[in-house]
């Protein structure tokens, strides 16, 4: 009875985790993807990842109190590291909405049909071939090994620390902005030459409408610059599992 007991707490402790990681994680948070699918996926990974790594605590010494507390922690765990991916997993994403204002587009939005959420469309063309990369390049097995070595850091029924969770949370806030101001950089610079030349024709052409004409221009050099940009989004396919090594409470 004690063995079976061990082994049940061990499963639901890991099953806490796996839950909360994957309500965070991005492209299986999904709307899209059925409920029932996303409970077996949990509960598979819950039940092999409980039979590597072994629950190593005495149950007897364990209150039910005590028990809940430690579920407690690994939703927390879980919720931390779900987050911290979620958030840079949205840097091309937050980067398309930088150029869709430059655009003057800002105020036009869409059903994401991902997510079921309103969005940008070119914020959401962007996330969705870098999210068809991700999962080329096998991107999902890097979830795999997150929460792997989320098990040797921190084993099932171990408290986390709580600063290293908050720094992996505001190191992920930093990079996302940093990232996403990075990859729109050269389409700003663009906008930035033609901000000049407008202001340059303005002086030598007093009768033209410049603000007329910025319209037009913007659009069109906008989705010029972000369909050559295009190729440029896997290259920051692979700097996003360096960043997760950097970053996460691991």
């Amino acid at each position: 009875m004690d063995f079976i007991i061990e082994k049940m707490l061990g499963f639901a402790l890991v099953l806490t985790r796996l839950s909360a990681f994957v309500i965070m994680l991005p492209v299986f948070n999904w709307k899209i993807i059925p409920v029932r699918i996303k409970i077996a996926m949990t509960i598979l990974l819950s039940i092999f990842f409980s039979m590597i790594f072994p629950f190593n605590i005495d149950t007897k010494s364990i209150p039910p109190l005590e028990a809940m507390l430690m579920m407690i922690n690994e939703a927390i765990y879980g919720l931390a590291l779900g987050l911290v991916i979620n958030i840079v997993f949205s840097t091309v994403r937050f980067a398309g909405n930088i150029v869709e204002r430059q655009m003057g587009l800002g105020i036009i939005q869409a059903i994401n049909p991902m997510t079921g959420k309103r969005a940008r469309a070119l914020a959401t063309l962007w996330e969705v071939i870098f999210i068809m990369l991700f999962l080329a390049a096998n991107g999902h097995h890097l979830f795999l090994l997150v929460i792997s070595r989320s098990y040797d850091t921190f084993p099932a029924g171990t408290i986390p620390t709580i600063p290293a969770l908050l720094e992996g949370v505001t190191k992920s806030g930093s990079i996302m902005f940093i990232a996403g101001l990075r990859i729109a950089a050269p389409i700003l610079a663009a906008f930035i030459l033609m901000t000049i030349v407008l202001a340059i024709l303005a002086r030598i052409v007093p009768e033209m409408n410049i603000l007329f004409i910025s319209l037009t221009i913007r659009t069109g050099l906008g989705l010029l610059m972000a369909v050559i940009f295009l190729p440029f989004i896997n290259t920051f396919v692979g700097e996003f599992a360096d960043w997760m090594g950097k970053i996460l409470p691991l």
